[in-house]
């Protein structure tokens, strides 16, 4: 009856049924612009990834080397150093797994399910992450401290390293919970995450707390870059499958750019220019990433064996979360940026965590 009216108005069917005037519209005519939306979504997938292991990696290096504190005054000065920022940063985690479910959705059921255990660890060690320093500051006895301090360093060294178990078993298509490699990739993590926390107290402590702290950061660097070719070493005695893909020029150039950043990271420690190790520290980060994509691609998923194209959602949805990306993104960053100038200058001694 409605289709009736309407064709007798004159304004056919279309007008009654929006999704099929969407389809025959610009949207579904291909990728937008003509752009390679497909591999645009897998790089930008990749990048949050990195951008998360980033910023929320020296949050938890600072939480590592909160072990190395004793004093109380110290211990205040690093958790206040974090404090603006750690729940930040860990906004990017779910961003995502938002943008992989939106873009790749046959993908995050997959992986997802087959290491929803190692879910659970990598979201517990976050809890007791961010539930240790709010639980540290109602008290101040020395056994309620101690026991909490001890819980943040925890959680803090069980979430890279955790997360750094998920990305190897991703890139290997491992179903298994733990293997050599995933371990290996995971301590590697650690030691990176420790990389960048030691750089940013730099940035945020002043004194004796940032000459001890920044003193890892050096050797954090080491065992990092020591791990990887371990990692690489053992994939290619281990995996022939990857041997090509692992000695291809662009993962090749990868690695040496690693060296290279470690080399600058140094140099930067050494002359206190904190702010090159951490950007250093961020080549390091997302190096390590781009390695991962670049051993995927063009899979995705290496158990299923769905490449990029085949688990790519259909044309429309793309185009509109392409749009919507185009949009948002930029404010996401800007929101970091006026928090990173707010809070960008040292803690002052006696200013305690979320600036008590």
């Amino acid at each position: 009856m409605t289709d009736s009216l309407a064709a007798a108005a004159g304004l056919g069917p279309a007008i009654v049924d929006p999704v099929v005037a969407l389809q025959a519209g610009w949207l579904a005519d291909g990728p937008l612009f003509g752009l390679p939306l497909t591999e645009l979504w897998f790089a930008l997938v990749f990048f949050i990834l990195g951008t998360f292991l980033f910023l929320d990696g020296f949050d938890f290096g600072v939480g590592v080397l909160f072990a190395t504190r004793d004093s109380p005054s110290d211990r205040e000065q690093l958790l206040a150093a974090i404090g603006p920022f750690w729940d930040g940063n860990e906004v990017w985690l779910v961003v995502f797994g938002g943008a992989l479910f939106a873009a790749f959705p046959a993908v995050y059921a997959t992986l997802f399910s087959r290491h929803y255990l190692l879910m659970f660890a990598i979201l517990g060690a976050l809890i007791v992450r961010g539930l240790a320093p709010e639980m540290y500051e109602q008290r101040h006895d020395d056994a309620w401290q101690r026991w909490w301090g001890r819980a943040f360093v925890v959680g803090s060294t069980a979430a890279p390293l955790f997360l750094g178990i998920f990305a190897a078993n991703w890139l290997l298509g491992a179903t298994a919970l733990v293997s050599i490699p995933s371990v290996v990739v995971g301590v590697a993590l650690v030691a990176l995450s420790t990389t960048g926390g030691a750089a940013f107290l730099g940035l945020k402590t002043r004194g004796r707390v940032q000459r001890e702290t920044t003193a890892y950061g050096p050797r954090a660097l080491f065992a990092y870059l020591a791990l990887v070719v371990v990692a690489v070493a053992y994939l290619l005695a281990t995996r022939p499958d990857l041997r090509g893909t692992l000695i291809a020029p662009a993962t090749l150039a990868l690695l040496v750019a690693s060296v290279g950043l470690g080399a600058a990271y140094v140099v930067a420690m050494r002359r206190e220019s904190y702010v090159g190790a951490l950007v250093a520290t961020a080549g390091l980060t997302y190096g390590l990433v781009a390695l991962i994509a670049s051993v995927l691609y063009p899979v995705i998923d290496p158990v299923t064996g769905l490449t990029v194209a085949d688990a790519i959602v259909s044309t429309i949805p793309l185009n509109l979360m392409s749009v919507g990306a185009a949009l948002l993104l930029p404010l996401v960053f800007a929101y970091f940026v006026v928090l990173y100038s707010a809070f960008w200058g040292p803690v002052e001694e006696g200013e305690g965590y979320a600036g008590e």
